[in-house]
Formats: structure tokens, C-alpha cells, sequence
């Protein structure tokens, strides 16, 4: 097969024996990445954004992996540069010094992984990164890219050292994912076109920049594509004082005024995660607003928290119960995690992916072999009385 960088006169050739709908394709590719370059990348960018589409699912105050109505208002709660950003201070020190040096040397930012569960900034970093950089920002999530030729018509609208940033990457198809491999190595892109003993590759160059991959899920990513990333960093969940200083943050943003114990108080149920620190205070100031004097207080918080359901370790209603079902229904553990799933009548991928991770974290559960056990912090958590194998005994005989 036949590989050049694209010119006129091919168009031209290829025109005559080919399919015109791929000829259009090539020739609107190569008139956007000129057009792109002649107006700045202004237009262009505009061109080949795809803003990130979330699915539906139920309203939870604590859940990190999907966005609730009220985060429209998170744009205005992100820091813009990295002195603002707080916590995650190794990420920070270490992307700080490779933005400085691409920038210093006029280059593209060297592609980049961001590994970790979500609602920890990852989607900010990358932000950030863009601003830092002085270029242009685009965003897009892999469940939106259906076919190659989505990846094809924002690629090659960027450009030189645009940000490219796809969200939940490990979801990409094999087609697109073989195409990204050539666009981060090499900086071109490859066209098909024609059928059969007819058909070529086109090879359409495109300017040097950044992508930025991030996914909660590191080891669904194939192996060729995370060694094409020069840079791969690793989100970790955030601390109490962490939290508390980004919950002040948003209080200043918000104009609300908000007390440090009750700044704590917060941080404690928020699972570690930004966004859910956000939501907790965003709540907190409604009730402070309508049932109180307008400071987030320790009352405030309590009183709200103990109204949404939520304790001192952030478990919602439905923590709880996975938890009670197995020391009432199942003496404890071990259960299996469909049995589990269907005692509380959710899906076994939603309580493996959502719920348990956090339950493992806190040690109120754990996995083993024959299946799901509490531990003895969970019977403490809960005030419930674990069951000795004399009463275990005791229940089967009657």
C-alpha cells in the first residue's frame, strides 16, 4: 500500500477512480488544517470541539462518577492556574517543571496520563495545563468518538501545541484508538480512500500537540497506547486539611461564609473527592441560607447532614444498607456479590464500581475468596452485635 503526504494533484487523481464521499473527506480535512493555520486556530478550535456528554443516573450527593444539575456552576469553582489548584502536590511540582521547559523551548507539551477515580481534577488538570501553556483547550470523551472520522474532523482543525484532552479514554474503540497511535507518534493522520485493489492511505500531517488521556479505570487501557504517553501521572484521594482548604476556597467564590470546624466537619464526609466537597457545601449553604443566619456552622452541618442521609464517614442510605444486609442476611459474610447486588436491588457493576470500592477504603468491608465480609469496624460503625459461631450454630439448628 501506497503511503505519501497528500497533495493537489492526488486529490485529483484519486477523484477519478475513487468514492467521492472519501475524496470530500480528504479534501475538507486538508482545507480545515490550512484554514485552521491561516486564522489562528480561532475558528478552528471552535470547529472540532465536542463537549463531554455524562449519562444519566440517580440523584446522589456523595457520587463522584456522574455530574448532578448543580455542577454547571463547577466551571466557576475550578482554579485556573496551578498556584490555585490545591492538594495533589507531587502532580503539581512535577508538571510545573515540564510545562516551564516546553514552554521555554517553543514545543508541544510531551502527551499526557492522568490515572485516578474521578472527581479528583483531572479534567481541571488538564485545564490548567492549556492555560499554563498559553494554547488552545479541546475537549471531547471517548463514548463520543463512534468513528474515525469524528477523531479526523478535530484533529485536524488544532493548532501547533493545542491541548487535546479526551476523557475517559480507556472507552475508545480499537478503529479510532489504531488512528490516535499514528497522530501521537508521527503527527499525521491516516485516510483510506478508495476500495478493494484500488484503495491507499493518505497521509495528512497535522501540527504537534498534547494529548491529555485521563480515565478512572488505568487497566482497561491497552498497553501501545499508555506507551505512547511521556508523562503518566497518578491521582491520589485527598486529605482532611486538603479538603477543608478547597472547601474555604469555594465558600470565598460562593460568598458564604463558612466556619472552620464546620470546614472539617465537611471535609470528613466528603470521600476524599473535590467535587463531593463541593456538593456537600453547596448544600450546606442552602440550608444555612433558609434555616439559619447565612454561616455554615458545626449545627448547620450536622443538622443538614443528618437531612440528606449522609454520616460522619460520607455513607449514604445505601452504603448503610449493603452493610446491614449482610450482617442481618448473611451472618456477616461471606455473600457473593450477585447474591449482595440483588439483597439491595441494585445492578452487581454498579456495586462493584461505585460502592465497594469506598466501603474497602474506609475497612468497613472486605473481599475474599468466598465472597464479601464486614470487619469489625463496620459492626462498630453501625452499633451492631456481631454473631459468635456459637450463635451461628445455634440459628441453623432452629
Amino acid at each position: 500500500m501506497n503511503k505519501s503526504v497528500v497533495s493537489k494533484s492526488q486529490y485529483r487523481r484519486s477523484k477519478k477512480s475513487d468514492p467521492a464521499d472519501d475524496m470530500n473527506m480528504v479534501a475538507q480535512l486538508a482545507s480545515q488544517i490550512a484554514g485552521g493555520a491561516e486564522h489562528g486556530g480561532r475558528e478552528g478550535s471552535e470547529l472540532g470541539s465536542i463537549r463531554m456528554v455524562r449519562g444519566g443516573a440517580e440523584s446522589s450527593i456523595v457520587r463522584a462518577d456522574v455530574a448532578a444539575v448543580d455542577d454547571s456552576q463547577e466551571g466557576s469553582l475550578r482554579p485556573q492556574s496551578l498556584s490555585e489548584f490545591l492538594g495533589q502536590s507531587d502532580i503539581k511540582q512535577n508538571l510545573s517543571v515540564f510545562i516551564n521547559a516546553a514552554r521555554s523551548r517553543d514545543e508541544a507539551l510531551d502527551h499526557l496520563f492522568l490515572i485516578g477515580p474521578p472527581g479528583l481534577g483531572k479534567t481541571t488538570l488538564a485545564q490548567i495545563t492549556a492555560m499554563e501553556l498559553g494554547a488552545d483547550f479541546k475537549v471531547t470523551s471517548a463514548p463520543a468518538l463512534e468513528k474515525p472520522k469524528d477523531l479526523a474532523g478535530i484533529l485536524s482543525t488544532i493548532t501547533p501545541r493545542t491541548v487535546f484532552f479526551i476523557d475517559e479514554i480507556h472507552r475508545l474503540k480499537p478503529a479510532i484508538e489504531e488512528m490516535l497511535y499514528i497522530a501521537m507518534e508521527d503527527f499525521e493522520l491516516d485516510w483510506v480512500i478508495g476500495q478493494g485493489a484500488a484503495a491507499r492511505t493518505v497521509r495528512i500531517p497535522i501540527p504537534h500537540f498534547t494529548l491529555v488521556g485521563a480515565t478512572t479505570k488505568a487497566g482497561m487501557v491497552s498497553s501501545p497506547l499508555i506507551s505512547r504517553f511521556g508523562i503518566i501521572q497518578r491521582f491520589a484521594y485527598y486529605t482532611r486539611d486538603e479538603l477543608a482548604a478547597i472547601i474555604h476556597r469555594s465558600a470565598r467564590i460562593l460568598k458564604v461564609a463558612v466556619e472552620s470546624d464546620a470546614a472539617l466537619c465537611m471535609a470528613d464526609c466528603s470521600r476524599g473527592t473535590p467535587r463531593v466537597a463541593n456538593r456537600v457545601l453547596r448544600r450546606m449553604r442552602d440550608f444555612a441560607q433558609i434555616e439559619g443566619c447565612g454561616t455554615i456552622t458545626v449545627s448547620i452541618v450536622k443538622k443538614g447532614l443528618e437531612r440528606l442521609q449522609i454520616d460522619g464517614l460520607g455513607l449514604e442510605r445505601y452504603d448503610r444498607e449493603i452493610l446491614h444486609s449482610i450482617i442481618s442476611n448473611f451472618g456477616g459474610g461471606p455473600v457473593g456479590a450477585e447474591t449482595l447486588a440483588i439483597s439491595i436491588g441494585e445492578s452487581m457493576d454498579t456495586l462493584e464500581d461505585y460502592y465497594e470500592p469506598y466501603l474497602i477504603q474506609c475497612g468497613l468491608l472486605q473481599r475474599t475468596p468466598r465472597g464479601r465480609m464486614v470487619t469489625d469496624k463496620a459492626y462498630a460503625h453501625l452499633g451492631a452485635q456481631k454473631r459468635t459461631r456459637g450463635d451461628e450454630d445455634q440459628r441453623l439448628l432452629f
